[in-house]
Protein backbone atom coordinates (compact mmCIF):
# COMPACT_ATOMS: atom_id res chain seq x y z
CA UNK A 1 0.00 0.00 0.00
CA UNK A 2 2.83 1.97 0.66
CA UNK A 3 4.61 1.67 -2.78
CA UNK A 4 1.56 2.77 -4.63
CA UNK A 5 0.97 5.60 -2.79
CA UNK A 6 5.12 6.46 -3.09
CA UNK A 7 4.13 5.89 -7.06
CA UNK A 8 1.06 7.75 -7.07
CA UNK A 9 3.06 10.68 -5.45
CA UNK A 10 6.12 10.38 -7.85
CA UNK A 11 3.85 10.29 -10.72
CA UNK A 12 1.76 13.28 -9.39
CA UNK A 13 5.16 15.18 -9.56
CA UNK A 14 6.45 13.80 -12.71
CA UNK A 15 3.27 15.12 -14.14
CA UNK A 16 2.94 18.33 -12.34
CA UNK A 17 7.01 19.08 -13.73
CA UNK A 18 5.71 18.42 -16.70
CA UNK A 19 2.81 20.54 -16.85
CA UNK A 20 4.96 22.90 -16.18
CA UNK A 21 7.67 22.81 -18.40
CA UNK A 22 4.88 23.07 -20.96
CA UNK A 23 3.27 26.43 -19.98
CA UNK A 24 6.59 27.62 -19.53
CA UNK A 25 7.09 26.56 -23.47
CA UNK A 26 3.73 28.01 -24.38
CA UNK A 27 5.16 31.19 -22.55
CA UNK A 28 8.09 31.76 -24.11
CA UNK A 29 6.47 31.19 -27.63
CA UNK A 30 3.74 33.48 -26.87
CA UNK A 31 6.02 36.06 -25.73
CA UNK A 32 8.62 35.90 -28.84
CA UNK A 33 5.55 36.22 -31.05
CA UNK A 34 4.43 39.21 -29.11
CA UNK A 35 7.62 41.20 -30.24
CA UNK A 36 5.54 42.15 -32.95
CA UNK A 37 3.42 44.37 -30.40
CA UNK A 38 6.71 45.60 -29.07
CA UNK A 39 7.71 46.92 -32.08
CA UNK A 40 4.24 48.10 -33.87
CA UNK A 41 4.11 50.47 -30.17
CA UNK A 42 7.50 51.20 -30.21
CA UNK A 43 7.45 52.19 -33.76
CA UNK A 44 4.14 54.50 -33.47
CA UNK A 45 5.37 55.91 -30.33
CA UNK A 46 8.77 56.87 -31.77
CA UNK A 47 6.89 57.95 -35.08
CA UNK A 48 4.24 60.29 -32.61
CA UNK A 49 7.18 61.66 -30.58
CA UNK A 50 9.65 62.04 -33.69
CA UNK A 51 7.38 64.24 -35.69
CA UNK A 52 6.14 66.26 -32.79
CA UNK A 53 9.74 67.43 -32.70
CA UNK A 54 10.39 68.04 -36.33
CA UNK A 55 7.40 69.46 -37.49
CA UNK A 56 8.02 72.32 -34.96
CA UNK A 57 11.52 72.52 -36.39
CA UNK A 58 11.09 72.70 -40.19
CA UNK A 59 8.73 74.82 -42.32
CA UNK A 60 6.60 73.03 -44.34
CA UNK A 61 3.39 73.36 -46.84
CA UNK A 62 -0.19 72.84 -46.12
CA UNK A 63 -0.12 69.87 -48.48
CA UNK A 64 2.57 68.38 -46.28
CA UNK A 65 0.52 68.74 -43.42
CA UNK A 66 -2.71 67.24 -44.43
CA UNK A 67 -0.41 64.31 -45.77
CA UNK A 68 1.12 64.23 -42.60
CA UNK A 69 -1.92 64.22 -40.53
CA UNK A 70 -3.55 61.69 -42.82
CA UNK A 71 -0.70 59.42 -42.48
CA UNK A 72 -1.08 59.59 -38.62
CA UNK A 73 -4.32 58.88 -38.32
CA UNK A 74 -4.09 56.03 -40.59
CA UNK A 75 -1.16 54.78 -38.24
CA UNK A 76 -2.71 54.93 -35.07
CA UNK A 77 -6.15 53.38 -36.42
CA UNK A 78 -3.98 50.42 -37.99
CA UNK A 79 -1.72 50.09 -34.36
CA UNK A 80 -4.97 50.25 -32.44
CA UNK A 81 -6.62 47.77 -34.96
CA UNK A 82 -4.07 45.29 -35.13
CA UNK A 83 -3.41 45.08 -31.57
CA UNK A 84 -7.03 44.37 -30.40
CA UNK A 85 -7.58 41.93 -33.06
CA UNK A 86 -3.95 40.16 -32.02
CA UNK A 87 -4.80 40.05 -28.56
CA UNK A 88 -8.28 38.88 -28.85
CA UNK A 89 -6.51 36.04 -30.79
CA UNK A 90 -4.14 35.11 -28.69
CA UNK A 91 -6.75 35.31 -25.76
CA UNK A 92 -8.68 32.88 -27.31
CA UNK A 93 -5.55 30.47 -28.03
CA UNK A 94 -4.33 30.39 -24.71
CA UNK A 95 -4.11 32.32 -21.66
CA UNK A 96 -0.95 32.42 -18.90
CA UNK A 97 -0.29 34.46 -15.80
CA UNK A 98 2.17 36.45 -18.28
CA UNK A 99 -0.26 37.42 -20.11
CA UNK A 100 -2.59 38.13 -17.90
CA UNK A 101 0.54 39.81 -14.98
CA UNK A 102 1.30 42.35 -17.84
CA UNK A 103 -2.22 43.26 -18.63
CA UNK A 104 -3.01 44.61 -14.87
CA UNK A 105 0.62 46.63 -15.70
CA UNK A 106 -0.54 48.58 -18.81
CA UNK A 107 -3.86 49.17 -17.54
CA UNK A 108 -2.54 50.21 -14.30
CA UNK A 109 -0.20 52.56 -16.04
CA UNK A 110 -3.06 54.12 -17.72
CA UNK A 111 -5.00 54.98 -14.45
CA UNK A 112 -1.99 56.28 -13.00
CA UNK A 113 -1.92 59.06 -15.86
CA UNK A 114 -5.19 60.10 -15.33
CA UNK A 115 -4.76 60.35 -11.59
CA UNK A 116 -1.70 62.16 -11.63
CA UNK A 117 -3.37 64.66 -14.30
CA UNK A 118 -5.88 65.41 -11.89
CA UNK A 119 -3.47 65.53 -9.03
CA UNK A 120 -1.34 68.36 -11.35
CA UNK A 121 -4.03 69.87 -12.05
CA UNK A 122 -5.95 70.37 -8.81
CA UNK A 123 -2.70 71.87 -7.03
CA UNK A 124 -1.38 73.87 -9.96
CA UNK A 125 -4.78 75.02 -11.62
CA UNK A 126 -3.63 73.99 -14.38
CA UNK A 127 -1.30 71.22 -16.24
CA UNK A 128 2.65 72.22 -17.20
CA UNK A 129 3.41 70.42 -20.07
CA UNK A 130 6.68 70.18 -19.35
CA UNK A 131 6.55 68.85 -15.89
CA UNK A 132 3.79 66.62 -16.63
CA UNK A 133 6.03 65.26 -19.83
CA UNK A 134 8.67 64.07 -17.45
CA UNK A 135 6.98 62.73 -14.91
CA UNK A 136 4.05 60.57 -17.44
CA UNK A 137 7.67 59.20 -18.76
CA UNK A 138 9.03 58.05 -15.71
CA UNK A 139 5.84 55.91 -15.60
CA UNK A 140 6.14 54.27 -18.84
CA UNK A 141 9.92 53.37 -17.55
CA UNK A 142 8.66 52.12 -14.29
CA UNK A 143 6.05 49.82 -16.43
CA UNK A 144 8.95 48.87 -18.91
CA UNK A 145 11.23 47.89 -15.94
CA UNK A 146 7.65 45.39 -14.85
CA UNK A 147 7.15 44.14 -18.07
CA UNK A 148 11.17 43.10 -19.02
CA UNK A 149 10.90 41.44 -15.16
CA UNK A 150 7.97 38.95 -15.79
CA UNK A 151 8.88 38.40 -19.30
CA UNK A 152 13.06 37.91 -18.25
CA UNK A 153 14.04 39.80 -20.77
CA UNK A 154 17.36 42.04 -19.99
CA UNK A 155 16.97 44.25 -23.37
CA UNK A 156 13.26 45.49 -22.18
CA UNK A 157 14.70 46.06 -18.34
CA UNK A 158 17.51 47.68 -19.79
CA UNK A 159 15.68 50.32 -22.30
CA UNK A 160 13.27 50.46 -19.29
CA UNK A 161 15.69 51.95 -17.39
CA UNK A 162 17.35 54.41 -20.45
CA UNK A 163 13.68 55.38 -20.19
CA UNK A 164 13.98 56.46 -16.91
CA UNK A 165 17.50 58.09 -17.31
CA UNK A 166 15.99 60.38 -20.59
CA UNK A 167 13.17 61.29 -18.54
CA UNK A 168 15.43 62.98 -15.81
CA UNK A 169 17.47 64.68 -19.18
CA UNK A 170 13.68 66.16 -20.43
CA UNK A 171 13.45 67.66 -17.14
CA UNK A 172 16.41 70.28 -18.08
CA UNK A 173 14.84 70.53 -21.51
CA UNK A 174 11.74 72.69 -23.41
CA UNK A 175 8.73 70.94 -23.97
CA UNK A 176 9.42 70.85 -27.94
CA UNK A 177 12.84 68.47 -27.28
CA UNK A 178 11.64 66.05 -24.63
CA UNK A 179 9.63 64.78 -27.50
CA UNK A 180 12.86 64.18 -29.19
CA UNK A 181 14.56 62.31 -26.04
CA UNK A 182 11.07 59.84 -25.85
CA UNK A 183 11.53 58.97 -29.57
CA UNK A 184 15.05 57.94 -28.91
CA UNK A 185 13.60 55.95 -25.60
CA UNK A 186 10.62 54.44 -27.37
CA UNK A 187 13.37 53.05 -29.69
CA UNK A 188 15.78 51.78 -26.90
CA UNK A 189 13.01 50.20 -25.06
CA UNK A 190 10.43 48.71 -27.70
CA UNK A 191 11.73 48.99 -30.98
CA UNK A 192 15.26 47.20 -30.70
CA UNK A 193 14.20 44.72 -28.06
CA UNK A 194 11.23 44.04 -30.22
CA UNK A 195 12.90 43.09 -33.02
CA UNK A 196 15.40 40.96 -31.31
CA UNK A 197 12.35 38.75 -29.94
CA UNK A 198 10.35 38.71 -32.37
CA UNK A 199 13.17 37.44 -34.29
CA UNK A 200 13.44 34.50 -32.34
CA UNK A 201 9.87 32.89 -32.43
CA UNK A 202 11.40 30.32 -34.82
CA UNK A 203 14.04 29.23 -32.32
Amino acid sequence: METIQKDSVTFDESQSMKVIREMIQVSQKRLKNDGILFILWGWYMFYTRMMSFVLQKIVYTHQIKTAIDYFGIAFTVFTLGFSIYYLIKQHSKVKTYIGISLRYVWISLLVCFSITNMIINNVNHSVNFELQHPVFMVFIALAIVITGGIIRYKPVVFGGIIFGLLALGCSYLKLNEQFLLEAIAWLVAFVIPGHILFSKRKS
